[in-house]
């Protein structure tokens, strides 16, 4: 049901042949970049070439659509590739990074689509997405960030945090209330421009793993009306199409950090003799590696029947929520064996596990907590049965 055709099979090849020659030999800046206490993304000499690689293979505007000159892959391919990038701890993405860009597809106007998304497509452009608060963050609708109409102009209050890519993103969608109430249906998206006067960066906050998020304020923020993404009061919906998508690719990363993982503890297991054995002749080192395997197997299932779901119309919102629980937490336990298999040199910070556990102990938290995300999966299976 989820085989991929000869051509998604070739990509998905290409896709690990570039992981393996440009991005793993990588590793070790990245790891060094952490290791001295700072961002662990790539600085623009590294990033450039990877860039223009892309472009010489065609690992470029992937799930584009046709007409804006993508090559309008089907979800299922995307989780294959998607799981490929997980394998490495370096942070890169195919242009354009896809959430925002199905927020975009599914409501831009005419304008908007001219202005903001054919240049996102082509992967001229960055964006971050403004969702969480100090008092909102696993709980969307109670954002407090207001947009009130000022004549032909939205005028926005309030404060976020937590927004990844600031640093670099030439706008955002910022999700504000325009309504009543703290009811989902009164939140509005809005584009905003980065320099927009009034939109501050109060503070970069030092995450996990060498990530980096931001905190913002909105100190009258003026746009225009023609910047009102969407239907007023209408953005939340698009939203969770765009948190889905993201889901969804947070499942196929862990899938390729617990196999890295995985081939890294076998690997090890093989070569270490402790007390006369190898490791690997050791039950608990099998049954670590028998559990990684079948939970591996398990995650990557879940996520391909996800996407072909998806590729169908088909409405996947608690199947995301599954997979951004079981992925994040099955990636979580093969990293740490794999980390306690190569003991005092597991812990240290000179192997790429170190940055994977950090970076999958941070998913736990964003797109949604696990707990958010459980107690959602229990509510609709229980309405489903009244």
């Amino acid at each position: 049901m989820f085989e991929l055709s000869e051509e998604h099979r070739m990509l998905k090849d290409l896709v690990a042949k570039f992981i393996d020659q440009e991005l793993i030999p990588l590793e070790r800046s990245a790891i060094a970049r952490e290791a001295r206490g700072e961002a662990v993304g790539l600085p623009p000499e590294e990033e450039g070439p990877l860039l223009e690689k892309c472009k010489e293979l065609g690992l470029w505007a992937l799930d584009v659509p046709e007409e804006l000159g993508g090559a309008n892959l089907p979800n299922v391919a995307l989780m294959a590739m998607n799981e490929e990038l997980g394998r490495t701890c370096v942070p890169f993405t195919f242009p354009p990074d896809s959430p925002n860009l199905h927020m975009l597809m599914a409501v831009a106007n005419e304008d908007q689509k001219r202005r903001y998304l054919a240049p996102y497509a082509a992967g001229e452009t960055k964006s971050a997405i403004a969702i969480s608060e100090p008092g909102a963050g696993g709980d969307p609708a109670g954002m407090l960030t207001r947009a009130v109409r000022d004549g032909d102009d939205w005028v926005i209050n309030g404060r976020k945090i937590w927004i990844s890519r600031v640093s670099s993103a030439d706008f955002l969608i910022v999700m504000a209330r325009t309504g009543e109430g703290k009811r989902a249906d009164g939140v509005t998206a809005f584009l905003v421009d980065r320099g927009t006067p009034g939109l501050i960066v109060e503070r970069e906050i030092k995450m996990l793993g060498g990530q980096r998020t931001y905190e913002l304020v909105f100190d009258n923020c003026r746009v225009p009306a023609s910047q009102m993404l969407g239907k007023e009061g209408k953005g939340f919906a698009p939203m969770q199409l765009r948190l889905t998508v993201r889901r969804l690719q947070m499942g196929a990363w862990c899938t390729g950090m617990a196999v890295r993982a995985l081939d890294m503890l076998c690997e090890h297991a093989t070569q270490r003799v402790t007390f006369g054995q190898r490791l690997a002749d050791r039950q608990a080192i099998q049954w670590w590696i028998t559990d990684a395997a079948t939970r591996i197997h398990a995650c990557r299932l879940m996520v391909m029947d996800a996407a072909a779901k998806q590729d169908k119309g088909m409405d996947v919102r608690t199947e995301a929520s599954m997979i951004k629980v079981f992925a994040t937490e099955m990636a979580a336990d093969v990293i740490d064996h794999a980390m306690q298999a190569f003991g005092a040199m597991g812990v240290t910070k000179e192997l790429p596990l170190q940055i994977m556990a950090a970076k999958v102990r941070a998913m736990r938290v964003y797109e949604g907590p696990s707990e958010v995300h459980r107690a959602t999966i229990a509510r609709r299976i229980i309405d489903a049965r009244k």
